[in-house]
């Protein structure tokens, strides 16, 4: 059994982290739940509020997370904070470091470039957060011609909110395969990731 995180904090993007959570709940549920467990994660487990006022409330707090296989690293208006928390920043890459590969949604870039994770690598983020990812990451390499892009062997990044659930997808079908991700995009009736095969 593998077992996914999905970051969460205030003022995140709520389709940022709603979408993936969709896509990989629903790989799980058709899997009878034998393949991946999913949850969130917050800097600890107090509600947070999302961009517009959504409330949840994490599964567990970062301090008491075990490590996972994968990640998910939301983005939103909350990462200019996190980005200047540098507690939690050591914690993250702590725990990006141990995953088998972490996924950045929209501006949640900031977080892998504030960490190193995008020294000299490729990227994708929200097309209006390229500007300030070019002050924190000066070395990376800005796609934004592309939806989501592998930055290294473990890091993959997406565009704008909901590039996540292409992304997701693509790593579904990665680490699970095909079929399953086939059948995770038809109970979504999500058609980008069908008509493309």
């Amino acid at each position: 059994m593998k077992r996914l995180g999905i970051f969460v904090f205030e003022e995140v993007e709520v389709l940022d982290f709603a979408g993936p959570f969709e896509v990989f709940s629903v790989a799980a549920q058709l899997s009878d739940y034998q393949l991946l467990q999913v949850s969130t994660f917050g800097t600890s487990q107090t509600p947070i509020r999302t961009k517009n006022g959504l409330q949840v409330i994490p599964d567990t707090g970062l301090d008491s997370l075990e490590s996972m296989d994968f990640l998910v690293i939301p983005g939103g208006d909350g990462t200019k904070k996190i980005i200047q928390n540098p507690g939690v920043l050591a914690s993250l890459q702590s725990k990006i470091n141990s995953s088998q590969w972490t996924m950045s949604v929209c501006s949640g870039s900031r977080i892998l470039g504030k960490t190193g994770f995008l020294d000299h690598k490729a990227y994708c983020t929200h097309h209006e957060v390229f500007e300030s990812m070019e002050e924190i990451v000066p070395t990376g390499m800005p796609q934004p011609q592309l939806r989501f892009v592998q930055s290294d062997r473990k890091i993959w990044t997406a565009a704008g909110i909901s590039a996540g659930i292409d992304l997701a997808l693509h790593l579904t079908e990665l680490t699970f395969g095909k079929e399953l991700a086939t059948l995770t995009a038809k109970y979504m009736e999500y058609y980008p990731y069908l008509d493309k095969k």
